[in-house]
């Protein structure tokens, strides 16, 4: 077969919505292999019955359906005889169905458990609070966390940052499932009981424009409203009716491996390295992905599209790189624990002003 009637691999990815790290991973698996490859350069060429195979695959994978039921769809797909592929996917369909059944039983009786609950899931947000804080320790500390707020709308609790003031201490903290931040700002002028609001992101972002010189600024949080005065300006609104998840709880995690990076370095090589597609669509797009792994000489780097190791660590390589913009730093500590443990990175001198990155798995 001609060059000219085949695609190349780039022009598959563009055509067929895989990502080319997905094209190759799925050449791999063994589950879509391309129709041709140069002997000499390992360049993949594509057939064009291919396309839709390609397009195939990625319904199949967007179900659910696992790469081994995969192989034999695609493999029957072209067949006279469509019955082996009828039966994969009603199979498929009756798990999902299952699953789904399953699922439900069991958030019934979770809503049933929360209903009838005494205590609230986090702590009141009734106790007012006025405190003052240095203006760019709490600039430093917004720019630490608002990269991670969420903004989906079926979770609104998500959207915005935590403010906790305790034992003189004002801490904040965002999440939007995938990635967690937290900082702190020293606090003075408030002893009473701990007091904690979720300030909306549009707030969140009005109060960091007025935080732009020295001195000081005093911060006010009152049951459903939050007010910062710096100088002689002031900004002021309402907080979410919401209960922010227990962020103490989501940080407690297994000590691991701390290895010391240059952020710049660092950013060039994510950059301009290897990236993988993450098949499994995230907030509904396709993520990117890098793999990092430790070397012998206790550097990280960004492992090569080939190296299938083990101690492999894959995470969503945009939000690493809002992670080290955050950090706010030229070296930070990147700490590895579990390859199914979340990636922290960590300021060297701030043990309690850091974020953490859930891992990407390797096997999707």
């Amino acid at each position: 077969m001609e060059n000219d009637a085949m695609r190349s691999i780039g022009e598959m990815a563009r055509d067929s919505g895989l990502g080319v790290s997905a094209l190759r991973f799925y050449d791999r698996a063994g589950v879509l292999v391309p129709a041709r490859v140069d002997p000499a350069t390992g360049y993949r060429w594509y057939g064009p019955g291919q396309l839709e195979e390609a397009r195939l695959l990625v319904r199949l994978r967007r179900a659910g359906m696992p790469l081994a039921d995969v192989r034999l769809v695609l493999a029957g797909w072209s067949g006279a005889d469509a019955g082996l592929v009828r039966q994969l996917l009603q199979a498929h369909l009756r798990r999902l169905e299952a699953g789904l059944a399953e699922a439900r039983a069991e958030f019934s009786a979770v809503r049933a458990h929360l209903e009838h609950r005494e205590n609230p899931m986090s702590a009141p947000r009734t106790a007012t609070a006025r405190l003052t804080v240095s203006a760019p320790a709490l600039a430093a500390a917004l720019d630490a966390v608002r990269f991670a707020a969420g903004t989906a709308p079926e979770l609104p609790a998500l959207g915005g940052v935590l403010f906790d003031v305790e034992d003189g201490t004002l801490r904040l903290a965002a999440t939007d499932r995938y990635r967690l931040a937290v900082a702190r700002a020293a606090a003075e002028g408030y002893d009473g009981p701990r007091a904690s609001a979720v300030v909306p992101s549009p707030l969140v972002d009005a109060m960091r424009a007025l935080l732009d010189g020295d001195g000081r600024a005093t911060l006010t949080l009152d049951g459903g409203q939050v007010v910062l005065e710096s100088g002689d300006r002031q900004t002021a609104g309402r907080c979410l009716d919401h209960d922010f998840p227990d962020y103490r709880r989501l940080v407690r995690l297994p000590a691991g491996r701390r290895v010391p990076v240059g952020v710049a370095a660092l950013r060039r090589e994510l950059e301009s390295g290897p990236v993988r597609t993450d098949v499994r669509e995230e907030d509904g797009a396709p993520c990117e992905i890098s793999v990092l792994r430790v070397t012998a000489d206790g550097t990280v780097s960004v492992c090569d599209d080939g190296d299938e190791g083990e101690g492999r660590i894959a995470v969503n390589r945009d939000f690493l790189l809002d992670a080290l913009t955050a950090g706010g730093g030229d070296q930070l500590v990147l700490e590895f624990g579990a390859p199914d443990a979340p990636v922290a990175v960590r300021r060297p001198a701030d043990e309690e002003t850091f974020s953490l990155l859930m891992p990407v798995r390797l096997d999707a």
